[in-house]
């Protein structure tokens, strides 16, 4: 955006927080303050209001985010178009991704898109699933990837690929000679499981609802925010997990971990791709193309 002042405010309005704000963009918080002063002097309306400590925007505020925002997005737009013209594309790329998708199947595409596009700046948000959709809905990201069942209204949703969720065991612990569990043994393990909003814990409540298990059955040893976290705690424990089957490959290489099938029961889920619009922008369209073609 050639208007370094409307790129502040997107950020100070988002944060609602000039010192997050002036740490995001590395200037100084005074440069903040200016840039901030100089579009209220210029449009002769109080942008921001404080409320104790809090920063609040004001309805003119409001008003100039949302305009703020078409303009980024239509400014985003701009270079991409006029980079076709030279035959390279060029940008600025936003993703947000789900916890999963950000730790394990993420990472290769964007190595593999990056030194195909060197043109392409591309940054990446990530939280869980509920969190990449909100984050799409405020226009803080361009596009999202996402694990969860559900849909929110107002968003688009492009299918990527399937994945499975499996229960996995420590390799040297309690059940390191069971080879599988009825769902009834199931609630009976001590069981390591993600935080509410993620898409890993809808998929497995939407699973176990089908077998008239509710969630609030499990036996819940632990609530962990990563997938990591979640491994580690099973490795050093006689707890069980149920993550996607990528996040733990090596493990299964290195024998750390070991899969322990549900009798009866399968977790699979869709990972997708999640847009504002119907057809996504051109650089959004070019990256998910781009990933498709290289499963």
């Amino acid at each position: 955006m050639d208007d370094f002042r409307l790129k502040v405010f997107i950020a100070a309005a988002r944060t609602l927080s000039f010192t997050r704000t002036a740490e995001q963009l590395y200037i100084s918080q005074p440069a903040v303050s200016k840039h901030i002063g100089e579009l209220e002097s210029r449009y002769k309306v109080q942008l921001f209001a404080r409320r104790g400590s809090r920063l609040e925007l004001t309805d003119a505020g409001r008003t100039m985010l949302e305009a703020a925002e078409r303009l980024a997005d239509d400014y985003r737009r701009l270079e991409y178009e006029m980079s076709l013209c030279t035959g390279l594309a060029e940008g600025e790329l936003r993703l947000g991704a789900s916890t999963t998708i950000a730790q394990y199947l993420l990472p290769p595409i964007l190595a593999r898109f990056t030194a195909r596009f060197p043109g392409v700046r591309v940054s990446v948000f990530s939280g869980n699933s509920a969190e990449v959709e909100q984050a799409l809905g405020e226009h803080a990201v361009d596009l999202g990837l996402v694990e969860s069942l559900s849909r929110r209204q107002g968003l688009h949703y492009t299918l990527f690929k399937s994945d499975e969720l499996v229960l996995v065991a420590s390799s040297c612990g309690k059940y390191a000679r069971t080879d599988a569990v009825t769902p009834e043994e199931l609630l009976q393990i001590p069981l390591v499981l993600r935080e509410s909003g993620s898409g890993t814990l809808e998929v497995i409540a939407a699973a176990l609802a089908a077998k008239g298990i509710r969630l609030s059955q499990l036996h819940v040893a632990m609530r962990l925010g990563t997938t990591e976290g979640i491994k580690a705690f099973v490795r050093n424990s006689d707890a069980m997990a149920i993550v996607s089957v990528i996040s733990v490959v090596d493990c299964l290489r290195s024998g750390t971990l070991r899969i322990v099938d549900i009798e009866g029961l399968a977790f699979v889920r869709d990972f997708s791709f999640v847009h504002a619009a119907a057809e996504p922008a051109q650089l959004a369209r070019q990256f998910i193309d781009f990933a498709r073609a290289g499963l």
